[in-house]
């Protein structure tokens, strides 16, 4: 088992049957997908973007045993294992080891607000003591906005102090890259192994110059290529110019649903339109309105 590459991950959209529940065979031929022509270095399933805290605990439960016998690699996946009950953690943390994937990403407890950092540095330890194996590698999921419970520097710091390695990374969604740059500088980022992943492709490059290891990115479900080659070209590049071009016109879209309109394209799938209550898909306006803002990006756009 190893730990996971650094790079461009998709926070990666998942597909659910007409009856409401998790297509994992799909999401692993999807995953698969990303993983090769669609040019991310690795996927981060059941996230946020992944509509991961609407699908069944049994059906995540399951999921990386999927991965496993499709020889999906463990180092190319990180999965959402964070839960309110800290044992429902531990036990998805645990399945996900025990079927050859060791990197998970661990949201805070979301329920109760406001808790303290003891509380907080509790929950995290607790999960990584009681599964009590070496090869487990936790990536802390800081997204207050959805959360409502940031995860101290302070605390990062004092689990990557007290579980070494165990504590591999942290992906940083607020959105606020000054953020990200304190936690990479407060652990040493790569050069201390501990890789701080913003969630925004349009801070790769001062994220990289700060220490960060990449970026787990939800609109990089259709764009991952784009960033790629931004990355080859470099930060003054007219193809990095494109990924943030790219990125605005994702972000002018709920974007777990416009992800997954552009799968549908690009798969002719249109089941991928398919949301988890309480979202919802996009609009025939929002559809056709997406539709024209990606044909006018520079670049050939992944739409059928």
């Amino acid at each position: 088992m190893s730990k996971a590459v650094r790079g461009i991950y998709a926070a990666a959209v998942s597909p659910f049957r007409e009856d409401g529940s998790l297509d994992a065979a799909k999401l692993v031929k999807y995953c698969q997908y990303l993983t090769t022509d669609g040019g991310c270095d690795g996927v981060a399933p059941t996230g946020t973007t992944g509509e991961g805290n609407s699908i069944s605990f049994r059906q995540k439960m399951e999921l990386a045993g999927a991965f496993a016998d499709a020889g999906f690699d463990p180092a190319r996946a990180i999965f959402g294992t964070g839960a309110c009950a800290t044992q429902d953690a531990i036990d998805l943390s645990k399945a996900a080891l025990d079927a050859g994937f060791p990197n998970v990403l661990v949201l805070p407890p979301f329920y109760y607000k406001n808790p303290s950092d003891e509380g907080l540095y509790r929950y995290f330890a607790q999960l990584i003591e009681t599964i009590g194996d070496n090869r487990l590698r936790v990536y802390l999921y800081h997204f207050p906005q959805m959360s409502a419970t940031p995860i101290p520097v302070d605390v990062v710091v004092r689990l990557k102090k007290e579980f070494g390695p165990v504590v591999a990374g942290l992906k940083d969604s607020s959105g606020d890259m000054s953020q990200a740059l304190a936690f990479a500088k407060a652990t040493g980022g790569v050069d201390e192994d501990f890789d701080v992943y913003p969630s925004s492709e349009s801070f790769l490059f001062e994220g990289l110059d700060g220490g960060c290891a990449g970026i787990i990115s939800g609109s990089t479900n259709a764009f991952a290529n784009y960033v790629q080659k931004g990355r080859a070209d470099g930060p003054d590049s007219e193809a990095f110019a494109l990924v943030k071009a790219a990125r605005a016109v994702a972000s002018n879209y709920p974007l777990m649903a416009a992800m997954k309109q552009m799968e549908a394209w690009r798969s002719g799938d249109d089941s991928w339109t398919r949301m988890a209550p309480p979202l919802v898909p996009l609009n025939d306006e929002q559809r056709a309105n997406l539709r024209s803002d990606v044909e006018a990006l520079k670049s050939p756009a992944p739409v059928a």
